[in-house]
């Protein structure tokens, strides 16, 4: 049996949408540093460059082993071999090899990520790449500012809601996240010239996670 009627009421009750988007941001300190540590040897003779970057990178690891870092947070991050070349009077001229070995240390006390480098360093490592700062546990950054972001999604649906003197439903009948944002850092490092350094000075800054949502909630006029 047909029924108009019913048909349009249903067909203005799914038109009765009010689509807003929420956002949720949370700051919080790193606790985790992961350091690039390398070791650059050069030679004419390969082999030579090789064992020379091989005994360093041993004395390195071995150096960071006794400070307290875990042999598994101690891992290869790169290991390149490239020719080097002069040119002279519009010549080629082979000059040697050089060998780059590089470590991606895992330092769960940023805390410590100076005497790390420091450490490394004494060691006879004389390149550090770069230091990235994250925390241990993200999900529970994420849930956090996904809340935010549901409520933020609502106090904007109830603005708009109160403005135009509609009666919200405040239950949401449609959530859909839009996509998360990794902790990036809200603040650079400062870091000191670690070659020269007897202290490097090592400051983490706070990361941030976003969370976006879309809410769709129903509304009667």
């Amino acid at each position: 049996m047909y029924y108009p009627g019913m048909r349009q009421m249903a067909r203005e009750g799914e038109s009765r949408l009010l689509k807003v988007n929420g956002v949720g941001k949370v700051q919080v300190r790193p606790d985790v540093a992961n350091v690039k540590i390398g070791v650059v040897t050069k030679d004419k003779n390969l082999e030579t460059a090789q064992q020379e970057n091989a005994r360093t990178m041993e004395n390195v690891r071995n150096q960071l082993v006794a400070a307290g870092i875990p042999e598994e947070n101690i891992q290869t991050a790169d290991y390149f071999i490239f020719p080097e070349y002069d040119y002279v009077d519009g010549k080629q001229e082979f000059r040697g090899y050089q060998v780059t070995h590089t470590l991606k240390v895992t330092v769960d006390d940023v805390s410590q990520t100076g005497y790390v480098i420091d450490t490394a360093v004494a060691a006879g490592a004389n390149r550090i790449s770069s230091i990235a700062f994250t925390v241990s546990d993200p999900y529970q950054n994420y849930q956090e500012a996904l809340k935010i972001a549901l409520g933020n999604a609502l106090a904007n649906a109830q603005t708009i809601a109160n403005t135009m003197g509609l009666n919200l439903d405040q239950t949401p009948v449609k959530i859909i996240e839009i996509g998360t944002t990794p902790a990036v850092p809200v603040q650079s490092f400062q870091k000191a010239d670690v070659l020269g350094a007897t202290a490097t000075p090592i400051e983490p800054g706070t990361l941030e996670t976003v969370a976006r949502v879309e809410a769709h909630f129903q509304y009667l006029p």
